[in-house]
């Protein structure tokens, strides 16, 4: 199986978690930027439910930017891959310079993304973190902190595909964790998708835009 593109995900997602979320006043759906937020936009569809987006970074290797060794996320959440720290000789100075450049466009598309809007509160809600598949999972690690934070009622994770070794590593941090795919051996989040082109800062604003213009943003 695999899925034509991000909105036809997202629509398998919203029926894979029909066992853990329903509609209501709590319920809030969170997209983690770029590519989980049209995913996020079918559950929130599906759910008539408020849609936000929730920032989080990626920090790569100095040399290998596309490796993982940490995420940072809405709130000053950082989260650090140690174990690859030590094999790649990664030293403190070049995590903080890696760090900062990432907070500074993190700063940047919360700006870009929200315009005036303050996001959503957290404080007993339930919160879906939705992105559009999980390779290694330590975005999403950052995002379930982050959002810990606020005191949420529960935290469910939500994608269309996921290693199943990164979903055991979120149940425990997550209340619950729900993929709709998890094949074993995981190949790359693109290679479930037919079509996985990039999204763009304008798409993304785009679907906000018309997620505060459908649901009223409840605990701003």
């Amino acid at each position: 199986m695999r899925f034509r593109n991000r909105a036809d995900a997202g629509r398998w997602l919203a029926k894979g978690l029909r066992p853990f979320v329903a509609s209501g006043p709590d319920l809030l759906i969170l997209g983690l930027p770029r590519g989980g937020v049209p995913v996020a936009w079918e559950v929130a569809q599906y759910y008539r439910a408020p849609l936000d987006v929730f920032l989080v970074r990626k920090l790569g290797a100095p040399d290998q930017p596309e490796l993982a060794i940490g995420a940072i996320a809405t709130g000053g959440t950082r989260v650090l891959n140690h174990d690859a720290l030590l094999q790649l000789s990664i030293t403190l100075r070049e995590v903080e310079q890696i760090t900062e450049r990432e907070r500074r466009e993190l700063d940047r598309r919360e700006r870009a993304y929200r315009d005036d809007a303050p996001p959503l509160g957290l404080t007993q809600k339930t919160v879906v973190l939705v992105d559009d598949g999980l390779a290694t999972g330590s975005t999403m690690r950052a995002a379930i902190l982050a959002a810990r934070t606020q005191s949420p009622r529960r935290i469910i994770v939500g994608v269309p595909t996921a290693s199943p070794i990164v979903c055991s590593m979120l149940a425990t941090i997550a209340d619950d964790v729900v993929s709709v795919l998890t094949p074993e051996p995981y190949q790359a989040v693109g290679a479930w998708y037919d079509d996985f082109r990039q999204v763009t800062d304008e798409e993304v604003k785009r679907i906000l835009d018309r997620a505060r213009e459908s649901y009223p943003r409840q605990g701003a």
